[in-house]
């Protein structure tokens, strides 16, 4: 059961290997994509529920290996269509609901196959027509629901009247939506001749939806490539339009969403208008690949945001209404490709202030409308002023309405140096105060997801939260994201959005790394609290921009070492807490840069007072700040006295010990050399990943070594900007080779043996701005490859056997698109292009001599076959002098025509081979055949011990007892707040062994639970009981004793006359004999007035014996006895 959760999308693999899973339930989730194939390994599946959800669109042959499926639940969801295909091989479905859509297409065929159906909803969709004889082959069916659509009456829907009076107790309610005369009417009690057509409107009709190339919707008129369906009561816009066709009117509608992708079928379109609808929410791809569309109509809706890159792609847009919305949200990019709009209109909407910018891309603006929005005229709004002075193209008057000095006064002719921001002036309309300024989108989020927001507070903990929400107000004053699942503190900039933020909490999460520059911009922060984490250094730059601090809490962390550059710029700190670490030493310095300090708690930390730390106890006697008189762990002879009373020569190192340094070494493998967060293994004849490869690497160079494929682990390294892997023997990519990699921007790979590259291979890689592949042995590349490396300016392809078909036309156009191929790579074949430039070669020359052939395939996992049902048949290098010949393209095929490759294994011939050949195998498998699975242990990194476990695709680290994480790389901290055994305030100590607790008083045992019997050497008299407390004990008298041991015999309390002037000493009780008082020492005192220490005991080793100054100082004669 996964409902309820925030599942957006359901992966090929999500549930491989769930062969025995009978019931599924991911219903109220946000799933938009179910990938076809996804459902395949669950043969046993009997209940599917995905209602509640995001869907759009349902793939053909989803349930295909699906025999077992009986109930299927896909209402509540916005799906539009039903294909042909769609319950193809869910041949035993029993209940299947498809209530609550957006569905106005039903292919013909599309329930064909449920032949034992006995429960089909499809009520509440747009629902206008539905092919014949849909229903006739269900004999089971006892409960059909169809009403609330938008049924078209006309002659194409009269078998539907027929079939439904033949079963009275199904189909209830079901009406018509139109024509007019018909309209409201029950289907079934129409008679068959009301079901009329006529005239060339309603042959147009008589077009059933195809999914394959679309057509005019039922409610619609279609004529001249222009779809019109104003005032049709849409509540959705209709699916499978006609692909030609080049306007769409839906104004006068109800649609509320634009989903995404809902245009991106349709290039052709020029004109689209959707005003006077219900919309308030735009998917950011809903106009993707729109390139010829100039007029975007979208006044008189309800939005309120405009998702970034929503115009994005438009580049022949001339007409942008965006008037009568609520938009408070208006981003600096949102019309950056919008070079050629000349009229844009954000008249009537609640825009309070527009970033700097915002216009800069509009060259061909000539008319703007901007009146009508409730314009904040502080300094950051100054430019737009200026901007409408020296570009007169806003004519609809726009005016300020904050503040009150230039309340309703035209922004254009106003002077600039009244632009100005300051601290007396309210900058904010009443009534508008959710929607502060903020320098990303102008309106602020009232709330971040989950939170509880109350004035000033951002309530975020116990959330099980990752890292930091993106959007937090800008008000917010206080944030609270304690108790959560933080890992790491990015420098994600969030701070410089939130100058009114006093204080943080990350308490009780799992945040191990600060990265530096994290809270940039909290300069107004006084109050940080880290405690109860897992931070095991701390540098200057975790808290660079923290320039207000006050308190910084680091309570009940994994701090070893403090060093001088730690603490670097907090100035202001004043309170700072290390309590309970496991400092052991402090570089001396450390603290000189918090020059407001008066609070440093170092307590409970294993201090090893040798000689390293001796400034410190004359640091602490010389400066007044509360410290709370921290311990000395080691030695042992200065175990727990206080560092400030040790003496200084006592302070002593070990021969050998005065040069260690406090800041940790840089972990480096003993093969390559590091610099920082720069690695190099260059030339060190490696077949495998090193260990010890810092986690923070951003620089890797392995070239020169002897790879044969690219390292699993280098996805665990998700820091990287740079890879090298030059000089090496690789052969092959995978879809998951560079996984995980988002920062990369360089990838060398060149001088392999590379032929075959996946068309995934570089997946992800949205940084990667150079790549090289030059000097290997590939001939083709696949279109689309290079489809999310956006940002790729070089490529690198030179020296390669590139055979110049139309299969690599594309490349030649992509190529030309910013010169992002330097005029090195020429064509080895086939003959007439051979030597030409990639680069200056017409993409027309690239050209294909009868079928399409193809050297790697498309789909490895169908051999023998390319795309567009081509073969493979693209020679290498050893080949190249012999063209591909045939429209079959037999030349070097025979070797891999038998498809001998298992497990998805790609083949190539042998050079020089006639039958040879050779496999690629995918991941986790090998051999000549890919027929044995491969051991994913064979270069593991699992640290400390810890034992490597196969998994189906890599493996996990099984780690022993005391470390933890993803390859046992922690030591697990046995005396944090969750795990530490000791009880009744004792204190835990790490060691080696585990876990070691040091009781308090009164209490033993090895996690000093059990309370400690102090009545055994009880000193009670009188036969007084004894009591026992907890670190003591007490006597409970017999009838007429007293005293703290009940020495007193009853007639000394009732005559205390004498006593009262008795001047008793150390806990001494007096007692009257005869006509004098007496005092009545307690053991170990002596004197008249028991004032003299007679005698000691010494309980506890190390301990020591304290004299009060000597009066005869310095001579003094003292006598021990023992």
């Amino acid at each position: 059961e996964l409902n309820g959760n925030n599942i957006t999308r359901i992966n090929k693999n999500d549930f491989a290997g769930l062969k025995q899973l009978r019931v599924l339930q991911l219903m109220e989730n946000q799933i938009s994509t179910v990938e076809r194939g996804a459902f395949d390994d669950m043969k046993e599946l009997e209940r599917l529920r995905l209602n509640r959800n995001q869907l759009h669109t349902l793939p053909e042959l989803l349930f295909q290996n699906n025999l077992a499926l009986s109930r299927l639940d896909l209402s509540e969801n916005f799906i539009q269509a039903i294909p042909r295909k769609a319950f193809r091989g869910a041949t035993d479905l029993r209940n299947l609901q498809l209530d609550k859509n957006q569905i106005s297409c039903i292919e013909d065929g599309a329930f064909r196959a449920l032949r034992g159906l006995e429960v089909l909803t499809l009520n509440n969709n747009n629902i206008t027509s539905i092919p014949v004889s849909s229903f006739n082959h269900m004999p089971k069916l006892r409960t059909f629901r169809l009403h609330s659509n938008h049924l078209f009456c006309d002659c194409h829907l009269a078998w539907l009247s027929q079939w439904l009076r033949q079963r009275p107790t199904i189909g209830l309610f079901t009406q018509c939506a139109a024509p007019a005369q018909l309209r409201g009417l029950n289907v079934a009690e129409i008679q068959k001749n009301e079901f009329s057509c006529s005239g060339q409107t309603d042959s147009t009709r008589a077009q059933l939806c195809s999914l394959s190339s679309g057509s005019c919707p039922a409610m619609c008129t279609c004529s001249n490539g222009i779809v019109d369906c104003r005032g049709k009561g849409l509540t959705a816009i209709p699916a499978n339009l006609p692909e030609t066709m080049t306007e769409i009117r839906l104004e006068l509608n109800g649609i509320k969403s634009i989903p995404p992708g809902a245009f991106s079928p349709y290039k052709k379109l020029r004109r689209i208008d959707l005003s006077n609808n219900q919309i308030s929410e735009i998917a950011p791809d809903a106009f993707q690949g729109l390139r010829s569309l100039n007029s975007l109509v979208l006044y008189g809706n309800k939005i309120t945001d405009l998702p970034k890159g929503v115009f994005g792609g438009l580049f022949a847009l001339q007409l942008l209404l965006l008037n009568a919305n609520k938009i408070n949200c208006v981003r600096a990019d949102a019309f950056q490709d919008l070079q050629n709009l000349s009229l844009l209109s954000l008249y009537d909407n609640k825009i309070q202030s527009l970033a700097k910018g915002t216009f800069t891309s509009l060259r061909a603006i000539q008319t703007l409308h901007l009146a009508q929005n409730p314009f904040i005229c502080d300094c950051n709004l100054k430019w737009l002023a200026d901007f409408l002075r020296a570009n007169p193209v806003e004519t609809s008057g726009a005016r300020c309405a904050s503040p009150r000095r230039l309340a309703n006064k035209r922004i254009g002719q106003i002077k600039s140096k009244k632009f100005r921001c300051s601290a007396k002036e309210q900058y904010f309309i009443p009534g508008t105060e959710d929607y502060q300024l903020n320098s990303e989108c102008n309106s602020d989020v009232i709330c971040p997801p989950k939170c509880r927001c109350e004035s000033s507070v951002v309530e975020c903990s116990n959330l099980k939260l990752t890292k930091i929400p993106e959007r937090i107000p800008q008000s917010t004053a206080e944030l609270r994201l304690n108790n959560n699942e933080i890992s790491v503190l990015e420098a994600t900039g969030i701070f410089k959005k939130l100058p009114h933020l006093k204080k943080i909490n990350l308490s009780n999460n799992k945040v191990s790394e600060i990265e530096d520059g994290a809270f940039e911009g909290a300069s107004s922060v006084s109050e940080l609290h880290l405690t109860v984490n897992q931070l095991e250094s701390v540098r200057s730059g975790m808290f660079r921009g923290l320039d207000g601090l006050r308190t910084l809490m680091l309570r009940n962390n994994r701090i070893s070492c403090i060093h001088n550059d730690s603490f670097t710029g907090l100035r202001n700190v004043r309170l700072l807490s290390l309590y309970d670490n496991q400092i052991s030493t402090i570089t001396p310095g450390a603290f000189d840069t918090l020059q407001s300090l008066s609070t440093l708690n170092l307590l409970a930390n294993p201090f090893n007072c040798n000689c390293q730390l001796a400034w410190l106890g004359d640091w602490l006697r010389k400066r007044k700040i509360v410290t709370g008189n921290p311990r000395c762990q080691n030695p042992d002879f200065l175990r727990q006295i206080p560092l400030q009373d040790v003496a200084f020569p006592d302070f002593r190192c070990e021969e050998g010990q005065e040069e260690t340094s406090c800041i940790p070494r840089p972990q480096c493998p003993q093969e390559c050399t590091c610099l920082d967060t720069v690695v190099r293994c260059s030339n060190k004849h490696l077949k495998a990943l090193p260990k010890g490869i810092p986690k923070n690497v951003t620089e890797l160079y392995l070239d020169g070594n002897q790879f044969t494929q690219v390292p699993g682990q280098l996805s665990t390294f998700k820091y990287l900007q740079l890879v090298d892997l030059s000089n090496n023997k690789i052969s092959s990519l995978s879809n998951s080779s560079f996984t995980n990699m988002s920062q990369l921007t360089t990838l060398i790979l060149s001088y392999n043996s590379l032929q075959c590259i996946p068309p995934l291979a570089f997946e992800g890689l949205r940084s990667l701005r150079l790549l090289s592949l030059h000097g290997n042995d590939i001939s083709s590349l696949p279109e689309g490859i290079f489809a999310d490396v956006t940002s790729l300016s070089h490529l690198a392809i030179g020296a390669n056997p590139l055979y110049c078909s139309c299969n690599l036309r594309w490349l030649s156009s992509w190529v030309k698109t910013g010169y992002k191929e330097p005029g090195i790579a020429r064509c080895a074949g086939p003959p007439d292009m051979e030597g030409k430039l990639l680069l200056t070669t017409p993409a027309k020359k690239f050209e294909c001599q009868g079928e399409r052939c193809l050297w790697c395939p498309a789909t490895p996992s169908v051999m023998g076959q390319g795309e567009l049902g081509t073969v493979p048949c693209h020679p290498p290098r050893s080949h190249l002098s012999i063209p591909p010949q045939g429209r079959d393209c037999e030349v070097a095929l025979s070797a891999c025509s038998s498809n001998p490759c298992l497990n998805g294994g790609t083949c190539q011939p042998q050079d020089g081979e006639g039958t040879g050949f050779r496999c690629l195998c995918p991941v986790g498998f090998e051999g000549p055949n890919c027929h044995a699975t491969s051991d994913p242990c064979k270069e593991h990194i699992c640290e400390n011990g810890g034992s490597c476990v196969p998994t189906a695709t890599n493996y996990t680290c099984l780690c022993p007892t005391h470390y933890t994480g993803d390859f046992c790389e922690q030591p697990l901290d046995f005396c944090s707040a969750k795990l530490s055994p000791c009880q009744h305030g004792s204190t835990c100590v790490s060691t080696s062994q585990g876990p070691r607790c040091e009781c308090v008083p009164g209490y033993v045992g090895s996690n000093c639970s059990e309370d400690f019997d102090d009545c055994q050497d009880h000193r009670c008299q009188n036969n007084a009981r004894c009591l026992d407390e907890v670190n003591g004990y007490s006597c409970l008298c017999t009838e007429g004793y007293s005293g703290q041991l009940c020495e007193m015999p009853p007639h000394a309390a009732s005559q205390p006359g004498l006593c009262e002037r008795a001047e008793c000493q150390n806990g001494a009780l007096c007692v009257e004999r005869g006509a004098r008082a007496l005092c009545q020492c307690l053991p170990g005192f002596g004197g008249p007035k028991c004032e003299k220490l007679l005698s000691v005991n010494f309980v506890d080793r190390d301990t020591y014996l304290q004299f009060t100054d000597l009066q005869d100082w310095p001579r003094a004669n003292i006598t021990l006895q023992v």
